[in-house]
């Protein structure tokens, strides 16, 4: 009986671990800011096991019951967390900060409250030092499990809500396995069991439908109608489509839409390459759906391009789906084209390759995370796989709604030594938004395009590398590994403009 009270110790320490997990993860995937949102996750849910902690010196009479009790508890709250804050955020009205810290608070007491009470009912039969050294092993034992399964297993394969359903149902099981070991010195054991029962079914009919349950935040969440949804260890993806407008979504940030992407990929691509008639080797940092790579292919120059890209999954939906495909001309299919699944500040670290032009196409540095990749330490080593005579071109946000970011990254690539022009161009689906080009040499605008192209003319470009009064230059400090200041100037000024 003991060895199984200590088995559990096991189960509810993976448990609770998984519900802080879940939060966190959740926070970041829709609030952005990683390194705030499981700072404060992880803060909020140890004060509240600490009050949960404290609260179980009053649980004086029944502790097993009680202990049961908890454990359904803690399985339903924990189990229908991550469904409950989807939804929430899907409804805009709904306060889901407060909701999320709630569920946090109510949670962390919960799960406090666990251990005590089974080191209490464990002293009945051990020493008490017996009792600390194996209850704590046995929690941190299952910490480790659960940390290691998350990213690994859990979250690729099951997503959010279905792995929190699981432990919820973990949890429901300790209830029911320590309702089975103690049935006899239970009083009210038929209603304990009726309430595990309960407890089972509703968690057991919410993890097979956990695909509905999904399908009915995201759809409250996005406007359109979801063709593809997929969690990966690195992000949540989905797609969807409004009459002939696909959209990419990566934590539910929009990445494109289908109906204006050339502007940005044009923009992206065409006043650096087509400034480069003896290039050759590209290389193509982000841009994992393939759109900036399809452009770089209309020149029949080009004999290699190398595409790092650190989530496989999108390389391959990008390289496999049809309308997809059809929407970056089959781009990450093409002979020319080598498609590398890295973190691209190790692949560059590791590789001494040189290239005549370098596409930098990351997501927006919303957090610590992305920031590296637009820090002076990245710019460095880029500066090292740029030709003599090459240049490199950088997504850098807009300049209207984060000027002071977009300025940042400027100041940031003049700071290792490159010489930058930056420009901007609109588009539609995301406002006035801002490129860098930097090399080694004073740059001229292209005096003709040797490629199609439906937005840029050799007339309009000269117009992209002026910038109006409210998007002119101001100061801004280095981006630098230690100080991440671009992901606060960023979050400061989107945030201003979400209001």
């Amino acid at each position: 009986m003991n060895r199984a009270l200590l088995f559990s110790v096991f189960v509810i320490a993976s448990c609770g671990l998984a519900y802080e997990l879940v939060a966190g993860a959740l926070a970041s995937y829709l609030l952005g800011d990683s390194v705030t949102q499981f700072s404060t996750v992880i803060g909020s849910y140890l004060f509240a096991m600490g009050i949960g902690s404290w609260l179980s010196r009053h649980v004086e009479d029944h502790l097993v019951a009680r202990f049961i009790q908890i454990e359904l508890l803690v399985g339903v709250l924990g189990g229908f967390s991550a469904a409950l804050l989807f939804f929430v955020f899907a409804c805009a009205s709904a306060p889901f900060k407060l909701v999320l810290y709630l569920a946090v608070l109510g949670i962390g007491v919960l799960v406090g409250l666990e251990i005590p009470l089974v080191m209490r009912i464990l002293k009945r039969d051990l020493l008490f030092k017996e009792v600390v050294s194996q209850v704590l092993t046995f929690d941190y034992l299952g910490a480790l499990a659960v940390s290691i399964l998350f990213p690994v297993l859990l979250v690729p394969h099951l997503g959010l809500i279905r792995s929190a359903l699981l432990f919820g149902l973990l949890n429901v099981g300790v209830a029911l396995w320590a309702w089975w070991l103690f049935r006899e010195q239970l009083q009210h054991a038929g209603w304990l069991r009726t309430q595990g029962g309960v407890a089972l079914l509703a968690l057991l009919i919410a993890f097979a439908g956990a695909g509905e349950l999904t399908s009915l935040t995201e759809t409250q969440l996005y406007a359109d109608e979801i063709v593809h949804t997929e969690s990966t260890p690195y992000q949540r993806i989905v797609v969807t489509r409004w009459k002939d407008d696909l959209r990419l979504h990566l934590n539910n940030n929009l990445q494109f839409s289908s109906r204006d992407e050339y502007r940005y990929h044009e923009a992206l691509v065409h006043p650096g390459l087509a400034t480069l008639p003896s290039a050759r080797r590209v290389l193509v940092l982000g841009g994992g759906d393939g759109l900036a790579v399809r452009e770089i292919l209309k020149y029949v120059q080009i004999e290699s391009v190398t595409l790092i890209d650190l989530d496989p999954a999108m390389t391959r939906l990008f390289a496999s789906a049809p309308p997809l495909r059809r929407l970056n001309q089959d781009a990450l299919l093409s002979p020319k084209v080598r498609v590398i699944n890295a973190d691209a500040l190790l692949w560059l670290e590791e590789n001494d390759e040189v290239f005549d032009f370098v596409v930098v196409d990351f997501p927006d540095p919303s957090n610590f995370s992305l920031g590296k990749l637009y820090s002076a330490s990245f710019y460095r080593l880029l500066d090292k796989h740029l030709a003599g005579n090459g240049l490199a071109v950088i997504q850098s946000t807009s300049p209207l709604y984060a000027r002071q970011a977009f300025w940042c990254v400027v100041t940031t690539l003049e700071s290792v030594g490159l010489v930058t022009t930056p420009y901007h161009a609109l588009v539609p689906s995301f406002g006035e938004w801002g490129f860098v080009l930097a090399g080694r040499r004073a740059y001229r605008s292209p005096q003709s395009y040797a490629v199609e192209t439906r937005f840029l003319t050799p007339e309009t470009t000269p117009g992209l590398f002026l910038f109006p009064r409210d998007m002119t230059r101001v100061e801004a400090e280095v981006n630098r590994l230690n100080n991440q200041v671009l992901v606060r100037y960023f979050e400061q000024e989107w945030r201003q403009v979400i209001r």
